[in-house]
């Protein structure tokens, strides 16, 4: 193992969520935690008869005494074409399957990170997954006989990690790990061991979590863990239990000075992670103090830190009871030590908004705590009313969140600490560190675009087309201010995943994009080009150069002032002309209509063989390479300038000295064509 590569953090660099609350993206997301909604909700009528199952006695056998949870709306909905399944395969796969399969495409969408590169690469796969109600549903329920060669795999638990890798052409190790309420947070503790010891070279982390049978409801209120009232009130002297919840997050890691390297934007960096076992307690389900103290010492020593610089912790804060005072107890005896008097840790849970997501509780965690490190902010914990009275807040030097900026670090990382523990005593905890935007390279500012770019948009089908619009201009509109006009352009362009269904719009800038992409989504009229691109994307590509007569007074003018490439070869071809004639390349394509001599042979020759080498030349420099050359007359010099017979400054001598010489011919001049092999034109 690579002792830099094992103390290197790892940067956070593309999120994919579906979570409570409608909150289906990252920027979706944030805006449910910092606008304090509470996404808890009443069980939705189609998941079973929530009449027969419940009973607000706690003690009733059978019985669940709360029908309030967090639920995913649309669980049932999935686009199995999307992911080369076939519809009767994906109606046999447990929806956490199918959620997991969209939040992993979606974290590496939002990286930046096209598909076909990623292929047969190193990827790891880590999630935690524990709910096995589909499975129950379906061997419980349906008749045997409907049983298929689907079943098995669509309702593994591995097959959830495992179907991630086979749908993108992953090699890097694939795990489904099954901790119960600390599963997500064991895959992320595994997956970045398997990045540092070089098992793998980027990773998705993820969990999983679906509400579909009243099994673990009537289980958990046999516990009395549930809160009756359904709302989690962590740290609050009314705590009274947890409340279930749905859902899938997804990240996307990788070495953090190879994100920086690769321009990707960063939302956090994943400093260390650490793991161990509460072992004996007084019961299976009982949590232990010295445990949970001794994996935040160790995962501050791999982070080489103190603990005093930890400013905030993202709680297991589950709102038990039982559970919320020996956290708050572990936590303050680690992080209380040395710091100054006055100063205080400050805590919170994601739970308070959107419930526990039991074995993806870990991925909303990480989620929730690199947005805040990413904005600088700290949401506020919901249901905080009174302190618990067995938590003593200022003796452990605690504070819990209320809605507010990060805290100053005078110069130092902002760091965070996140607690996942499982109800069987497996406990996982992750420091992650703030990265500053600075640190990483972004595209060109709006101040050096074009007058107007082309805006890409692709899609797997012509609906999603429009979809995938409506969405990316919801993108644009909300990261206005974080991103320029040339960001959005060149990441469309060269960072996402081009599909089979396409659509180019024209835009002068951030507002105008926004208008033409909702323009677009609704089917309204606009500037764009829309098609459909062969499966075959290896076809055999050709460049025509062109003859004499397509020429015209304004031709390339656009492309010399805004194309760097395309204006430097113009310019070289500038400087041979020069030193040959009494007139100047450049000045003859930059004439007005009015004075311009294009249709001059001895100019036009010269000036349509650099357009062509200069369009050529930016082809080339965005990745088209042509496999054939093939010209015309004027377009023989350019095709063979491009095929290396010729340099450029030879190239430029023989168009020039061609035209110069056909200027002085009789003006009734004709052209011979002779149907001959290449064998006869050679001899």
């Amino acid at each position: 193992m690579n002792d830099s590569r094992r103390n290197e953090p790892l940067a956070i660099i593309g999120i994919g969520c579906r979570f409570p609350g409608n909150a289906n993206s990252p920027d979706q997301f944030w805006e449910l935690l910092t606008s304090g909604v509470d996404a808890i909700t009443e069980l939705p009528e189609d998941r079973w008869n929530k009449k027969k199952f419940y009973d607000k006695r706690s003690t009733t056998p059978g019985k669940s005494f709360t029908r309030q949870g967090g639920f995913v709306g649309g669980i049932d909905k999935f686009d199995p074409q999307f992911f080369g399944i076939s519809p009767r395969e994906a109606s046999r796969m447990d929806p956490q399957q199918r959620m997991l399969l969209e939040t992993a495409w979606e974290a590496i969408d939002d990286a930046g990170q096209q598909i076909e590169n990623l292929k047969g690469q190193k990827v790891a796969v880590f999630v935690g997954i524990s709910s096995w109600e589909h499975s129950f549903q379906v061997l419980s329920f349906e008749d045997r006989g409907s049983h298929d060669a689907y079943t098995n795999t669509g309702n593994a638990l591995s097959i959830a990690a495992n179907r991630i890798a086979y749908c993108f052409d992953f090699k890097g190790p694939s795990v489904a790990v099954d901790t119960a309420c600390s599963s997500a947070m064991v895959a992320a503790h595994l997956a970045c061991h398997s990045v540092w010891e070089g098992q793998s070279d980027m990773a998705l982390i993820g969990g999983v979590n679906a509400l579909l049978t009243p099994e673990h409801y009537v289980g958990f209120s046999q516990l009395g863990m549930l809160s009756p009232d359904g709302r989690c009130k962590a740290f609050d002297s009314r705590a009274n239990g947890f409340v279930r919840s749905e859902g899938a997050g997804m990240i996307f890691v990788k070495p953090l000075s190879k994100a920086i390297e690769d321009g990707d934007r960063i939302y956090a960096a994943i400093r260390a992670t650490g793991s161990n076992q509460d072992g004996r307690t007084p019961g299976i389900t009982v949590p232990s103090q010295e445990s949970q103290e001794a994996l935040l010492g160790e995962t501050c020593a791999a982070a080489n830190i103190s603990p005093t610089q930890i400013q905030y912790v993202e709680a297991h804060g589950t709102g038990t009871p039982v559970g919320d005072p020996i956290e708050t107890r572990a936590l303050g005896n680690v992080l209380a030590k040395n710091r100054p008097d006055g100063e205080r840790c400050i805590i919170g849970s994601v739970k308070t908004n959107i419930g526990h997501l039991e074995a993806g509780a870990g991925a909303a965690s990480l989620i929730k705590v690199a947005l805040s490190l990413y904005h600088k902010h700290i949401p506020g914990n919901l249901h905080f009313e009174n302190p618990n009275p067995d938590i003593d807040f200022d003796g452990l030097k605690l504070a819990v969140a209320t809605d507010q900026p990060w805290p100053e670090t005078n110069g130092h990382d902002r760091l965070a600490g996140i607690n996942s523990f499982g109800y069987g005593g497996t406990n996982a905890h992750a420091i992650l560190q703030g990265i500053d935007s600075q640190t990483v390279a972004h595209g060109d500012n709006d101040s050096d675009h074009r007058d107007v770019e082309p805006f890409t948009v692709s899609a797997r089908s012509a609906e999603a087309l429009r979809s995938s619009a409506a969405q990316l201009a919801d993108f644009v509109d909300n990261r206005q201010t974080e991103f320029s006009f040339g960001d959005f352009i060149a990441n469309a362009a060269l960072r996402r995943s081009h599909h089979e269904h396409r659509s180019v719009l024209f835009a002068s800038g951030s507002e105008d994009l926004v208008a033409k992409l909702r323009a677009f989504a609704s089917d309204d009229e606009t500037d764009s080009v829309t098609g459909r691109a062969p499966h075959d994307l290896t076809s055999h590509l050709a460049f025509v150069c062109a003859g004499q007569g397509p020429q015209w007074w304004g031709m390339g003018r656009q492309l010399l002032e805004d194309e760097p490439i395309f204006r430097n070869i113009i310019e070289r071809c500038d400087a041979v002309v020069r030193e040959l004639g009494e007139w100047s390349l450049i000045e003859e394509l930059t004439r007005s209509e009015e004075t311009s001599r294009m249709n001059e042979t001895s100019i036009s020759q010269p000036c349509i063989f650099a357009l062509q080498a200069g369009l050529a030349e930016v082809w080339k420099a965005w990745g088209i390479e042509p496999q054939s050359l093939v010209g015309h007359s004027v377009g023989e010099v350019a095709a063979a300038y491009l095929a290396g017979v010729y340099d450029l400054e030879d190239a430029v001598r023989i168009i020039y000295h061609r035209g110069r010489c056909m200027d002085l011919a009789p003006a009734e001049g004709r052209m011979i064509a002779a149907a001959l092999t290449e064998p006869e034109a050679k001899n």
